[in-house]
């Protein structure tokens, strides 16, 4: 009676995993991934050989690496796009208890690598940042909690959700990770925006978010350093952010030329944080559009198939993924050209890193798991059978 009311999309119970993924999954969004990886290796290539030679190592070993870690995680994206959304929920909520007390044991046996902020574990051959595994699990098991108290009788999730945010930017910020900080609140509250808060609330949170921004601003100085170097209007040649302005100023519309850009040589981080200044300067505007048009289709492809879900459940993870993903590309290339501050954070699929690599191969691996076809009738469906 279900299948007659609200509709359903064919199924075959025998057929075989691939070719049922296959058929399922959002192949564009799959695509724009692939292509943010063939673009991170090529721009690792021309940002990493200066800092190998820096630290006498063979030109090519942070590309290798990169390679490495990048196809953990495409394997780690197309093993999780398997799982149904159940199952997807059920290892999130462990894996989050996990990152959640790594997270909360790094001021005991964390390090910082001389960067100022304790935010790594140091495993010789590798480091792990638990706050990048804990933003997409965070996000799932918010949405289980919000979703839950939607239903009749049941329990106060949203409440249980605000609850653990706090705490879990409260840790961040205690790193300090202001930007992880920030990009978990913001997950949140789009959830919460989703799930139907009221916007008196959402603007005494956004309130609140200024009041808590000038307190940080007031008692810690790694924080002000970055908001004063934003704020000023003259840019300092010799900083991160005056390297980056210059190189994106250089670049112009086509770029300079591969492998003829200079910004390399002088930003530590040109191989993460400042990629997209690399970007610009050998290869100008049109990639950089390119790179922003790859990410915009992936957030809008995912949100339009995610507004046909009959799931609360899975249309709050799949919002949450898909908006923070989003977030993060536009807070990296915005601290590039100076409009935010520094924040320390890499471009999804892009920047070197070995935990944001596979962290977000994780991440899109559950948004392409929630935004599969289902075997169930879309909520579209269900609106016009009400109208008849």
């Amino acid at each position: 009676m279900t299948e007659m009311v609200y509709g359903t999309v064919s199924v075959r119970d025998s057929e075989p995993v691939l070719p049922k993924w296959w058929r399922t999954v959002d192949i564009w969004t799959l695509s724009c991934i692939l292509l943010l990886c063939g673009i991170g290796l090529l721009l690792g290539l021309a940002a990493s050989p200066p800092l190998a030679e820096r630290n006498n190592l063979q030109p090519f070993y942070y590309v290798q690496r990169q390679a490495f870690f990048g196809g953990l995680a495409l394997t780690a994206m197309f093993v999780t796009s398997l799982l149904s959304p159940v199952l997807v929920r059920r290892l999130a909520v462990i894996g989050f208890v996990g990152a959640f007390v790594a997270l909360a044991l790094l001021p005991f046996f964390g390090t910082d690598f001389g960067k100022g902020a304790m935010r790594w574990y140091s495993l010789g051959f590798a480091s792990v940042q638990p706050s990048e595994f804990l933003k997409p699990l965070f996000v799932v098991v918010v949405a289980w909690m919000m979703a839950a108290s939607q239903e009749i009788n049941g329990p106060p999730g949203t409440l249980w959700s605000f609850v653990l945010a706090v705490v879990i930017v409260l840790m961040l910020a205690l790193q300090p990770d202001f930007g992880q900080a920030c990009l978990v609140l913001f997950g949140w509250g789009v959830m919460y925006f989703v799930a139907g808060a009221p916007m008196l609330l959402l603007l005494g949170m956004a309130g609140a978010v200024v009041f808590f921004g000038t307190v940080a601003y007031e008692n810690s100085e790694h924080f002000a350093r970055r908001i004063d170097g934003f704020l000023n209007p003259e840019v300092d040649p010799t900083t991160q952010l005056g390297y980056a302005t210059n190189a994106i100023q250089e670049g112009g519309f086509f770029g300079v030329g591969v492998g003829e850009g200079q910004v390399k040589w002088s930003l530590p981080d040109a191989h993460t944080d400042f990629i997209i200044a690399v970007a610009a300067e050998e290869y100008g505007l049109v990639l950089v559009l390119c790179i922003l048009a790859i990410y915009a289709a992936i957030v809008v492809r995912s949100l339009i198939r995610l507004m046909r879900e009959r799931d609360p459940f899975i249309r709050l993870a799949g919002t949450g993924l898909a908006c923070m993903f989003g977030v993060q590309a536009m807070i990296n290339m915005g601290v590039a050209v100076r409009l935010l501050p520094a924040k320390g954070m890499t471009l999804p699929f892009v920047s070197y890193g070995g935990s944001s690599l596979i962290a977000g191969g994780i991440a899109v691996g559950m948004l392409l798991a929630f935004t599969r076809v289902r075997p169930q009738g879309e909520i579209g469906d269900i609106l016009r059978g009400r109208s008849r």
